[in-house]
């Protein structure tokens, strides 16, 4: 073999020729491979240690625990007791380092009580409501982050997440005061009709990208700004979804066989909408694992060139995926509507959903289980953060400075694996992964 056919230190050959192996009396002694050394097990343990502490998942988990402490800091300095004792620091250092504890502990005790269990209440079942609304709060959050997770793993950005579910939330409310059906039949139909609303909506997207190149992200905003304007126009009109008799932009109230029944009787507000978003979380992960399809979206979302050179049609996935994405946002807009709500809805139905929806699949790395204990942990934080206002006083832009600290260092992994001295993450299974999906045989040279 010459130097030129050599690769070069670090280089990924695609379809290299390699040269058959020899056989093992052919190759000399002091070239032979070396016998494993007695601490290859030990080895192979700091090697699995090292992926744990560079992985995503833990990455993760850091960024939620500087968010908190971020947030320790903000709520030390807005709390009045602190200000106040601050005021003679140099006289009392403990008092303001008392106050700070105070303040801190206070707040987030409260956000456990509020999100988790109340040990104030008198019995478990009262103490563990809490935990039940922070689990309503995520409902919602986990389908539509889902499918901005199904977006981001084709390589597409639905940020069309609030249109989606006010179109969504008309097909489904439409269906749920119009008709006149047995239950459980007319829960489903209400919620079928929401889901492909939602689907419909987000489809439109995929075919202006596929067809025309049309950028997702420009698209998904304007037609936020449509649907937004479009089911106000229809809650002001008699005849559309307006209430009959009533001058308010709001529809007239869910039947109640259209309404989802509560998994623990009427005393909490957890409904079967939960069950869905578990079912839905199974779906997305058997979709993106386990199926052809999802083969496609990944290699599409790797590299659609290399895919489209596989044979794959990369316009007709820009559809699917977004009509996928769309309809899982779409079953949040259902949810919003039929999760015993029975006194109808405005405009802002949406209550902000569709862009948190994108915090959680950022959290979640777009991954199915990510996103859904991601949805949990913002359903938490929205649930616990009344408490921390009502108990507290503490103003509850503080969980949105939360939420927003969380992507901030998502989006920096640089920055918190140097605050916690992590090791930085090997290229070599990112390479294999890419030659994987790709389905080209790549071979490493070192």
């Amino acid at each position: 073999m010459t130097d030129s056919q050599i690769p070069s230190t670090g280089e990924v050959s695609t379809n290299a020729q390699l040269p058959e192996a020899l056989d093992a009396d052919q190759i000399p002694a002091e070239e032979a491979a070396p016998t494993p050394a007695p601490d290859e097990p030990q080895s192979r343990f700091s090697g699995v240690l090292r992926e744990i502490a560079s992985g995503n998942a833990l990455i993760s988990v850091l960024a939620v625990v500087l968010a908190l402490v971020a947030g320790a800091i903000l709520i030390a300095l807005t709390d009045p007791g602190v200000r106040a004792a601050s005021g003679y620091f140099l006289s009392r250092p403990a008092d303001t380092f008392q106050a700070i504890w105070n303040a801190v502990s206070g707040a987030y005790v409260a956000l456990f009580q509020g999100s988790i269990y109340n040990f104030g209440r008198p019995t478990f079942a009262a103490g563990i409501k809490p935990l039940t609304e922070s689990l309503t709060f995520a409902t919602p959050l986990i389908a539509a982050g889902l499918g901005v997770a199904v977006a981001f793993r084709v390589g597409l950005f639905n940020i069309g997440g609030q249109g989606q579910i006010l179109i969504a939330a008309a097909c489904a409310g439409w269906v749920g005061f119009s008709f006149n059906l047995p239950f459980p039949l007319h829960l489903i139909v209400a919620l079928i009709a929401g889901t492909v609303g939602g689907a419909l909506w987000g489809g439109i997207v995929g075919l202006l990208r596929a067809r025309t190149g049309a950028h997702e992200v420009i698209v998904t905003i304007m037609l936020n700004y449509v649907a937004l304007y479009l089911i106000s126009f229809m809650l002001r009109t008699p005849g559309l979804l307006q209430a009959k008799g009533s001058n308010n932009p709001k529809s007239p109230p869910t039947r109640d066989s259209a309404i989802f029944p509560h998994l623990f009787g009427p005393t909490y507000n957890l409904s079967i909408g939960f069950i869905l978003a578990i079912l839905a979380t199974i779906y997305v992960w058997y979709l993106l694992n386990r199926s052809g399809l999802g083969f496609k979206f990944r290699a599409v979302g790797e590299n659609p060139s290399a895919a489209r050179v596989a044979g794959i049609n990369v316009k007709n996935i820009y559809v699917i995926a977004m009509l996928v994405s769309a309809g899982l946002v779409g079953l949040a807009g259902a949810n919003q509507v039929q999760a015993s709500i029975t006194t109808g809805f405005g405009s802002g139905i949406d209550a902000g959903i569709g862009f948190d929806a994108i915090t959680v699949a950022l959290l979640g790395r777009s991954r199915p289980w990510g996103v859904f204990f991601a949805g949990i942990l913002f359903g938490a934080l929205k649930a616990g953060g009344f408490t921390m206002q009502a108990s507290q006083n503490i103003p509850i832009e503080i969980v949105l400075v939360l939420q927003s600290l969380i992507v901030l260092f998502i989006a920096a992994p640089p920055l918190v694996r140097a605050v916690f001295r992590l090791p930085s993450p090997s290229s070599g299974p990112r390479r294999r992964k890419l030659a994987e999906i790709t389905g080209t045989k790549a071979v490493v040279t070192k």
